[in-house]
This record gives structure tokens, C-alpha cells and sequence, in this order.
């Protein structure tokens, strides 16, 4: 297993759409093992490939649930089926450190995928996971969560956004975000 480095804000990897993976191999399944562990050792919940600079369409997610279980699942070339549902909450991103703002997501999803073993995976998330599944998707199709704000907040996170691209720390912001970030 491997630490891989995070890209962050202002990387061309970060708003390129992964292409799809079309059969699923050991290399795979390794790059899936690498991306657990970084998500782990960055503290995060989410984590799609795009992030670690690989433009393939690939997804994993440990969501804490409740009585201390976790919701972990991989998802390679995922797809979103069906949305119900609107709830606003907070995000942040492992790409993006240091800032969080609400974003408006669907409720619950439907979403299909293949897992590590090439089997179809067929799932209804809500609340959480749905949101962690949604915000990786985004990333695998080159969408950032700050593209979902209104365009008075990305103004006004427009200084730390430039600082991050530049590949400097904004004032007041953590180098990796915070426990819970995706």
C-alpha cells in the first residue's frame, strides 16, 4: 500500500472528467488499496482518483454511521440513476483544505457501479453517504464543490482559492483539512 499525494486546487487534474475504466485488473484493484489508504491517512471520507491525479473513474468512501459502523464501499465507473430529495449541508475537501461551506445535494440516490471484483453494485444511499458519493462524482466529472456555491461565496473565497492554486497555505487554513472531509 502507498501514501499517494492529494492535488490540490489550481491542479489541471482536479477539472478534467475520468475516463471510464474498462475492465478492472489488479492495477485496479492496487490503485483502490493506494486510494483507501490516503484517504485514511489524510483523514478524509471520500476520496475519487481524479484527487490523486488519475483520470480514471474510480471512488471510495468509509461514511461513519451509527454505533461506531462505517458505510465503505468502492465504486468504479459509478453513475447516479436517480436523485430524490434536497438537503443542505456542510463539505469540505481533501483537494480544497481548510474551507467549508454548505452545499445544496440530493437526499437520497441511486447510484450502480461495478466493486474491485468487476460485479455490478447496486445502491440507495441517503443523507451522509449520499452526499460523500455525490461529491465524488462531481470530482470524477471535473467538478469541484465551490462550483456549487453561489457566485457571491466564490468571490469571496476567491483570495484563499488564488493562494491554494499558487501552491501557497491561505492564512488561517490547515495544510490537510479536517476529519470528515472528502
Amino acid at each position: 500500500m502507498a501514501i499517494l499525494p492529494v492535488r490540490i486546487y489550481g491542479d489541471p487534474a482536479l477539472r478534467t472528467k475520468a475516463r471510464p475504466i474498462p475492465s478492472i485488473d489488479d492495477t485496479i484493484r492496487k490503485l483502490a488499496e493506494d486510494m483507501r489508504e490516503t484517504m485514511r491517512a489524510y483523514h478524509g471520507v471520500g476520496l475519487a482518483a481524479n484527487q490523486v491525479g488519475v483520470l480514471q473513474r474510480i471512488l471510495v468512501v468509509d461514511v461513519p454511521l451509527e454505533n461506531e459502523q462505517h458505510a465503505q464501499f468502492t465504486l468504479i465507473n459509478p453513475k447516479i440513476e436517480s436523485k430524490s430529495g434536497n438537503e443542505e449541508g456542510e463539505e469540505g475537501c481533501l483537494s480544497i483544505p481548510g474551507i467549508f461551506e454548505n452545499v445544496k445535494r440530493a437526499l437520497q440516490i441511486r447510484v450502480t457501479a461495478l466493486d474491485e471484483q468487476g460485479k455490478p453494485v447496486d445502491l440507495v444511499a441517503g443523507g451522509y453517504l449520499a452526499r460523500a458519493i455525490q461529491h465524488e462524482i462531481d470530482h470524477l466529472d471535473g467538478v469541484l464543490f465551490i462550483d456549487r456555491l453561489s457566485l457571491l461565496k466564490r468571490q469571496m473565497l476567491r483570495r484563499a482559492l488564488d493562494s491554494l492554486a499558487k501552491g501557497e497555505i491561505p492564512d488561517g487554513h490547515e495544510p490537510q483539512a479536517p476529519e470528515g472531509a472528502f
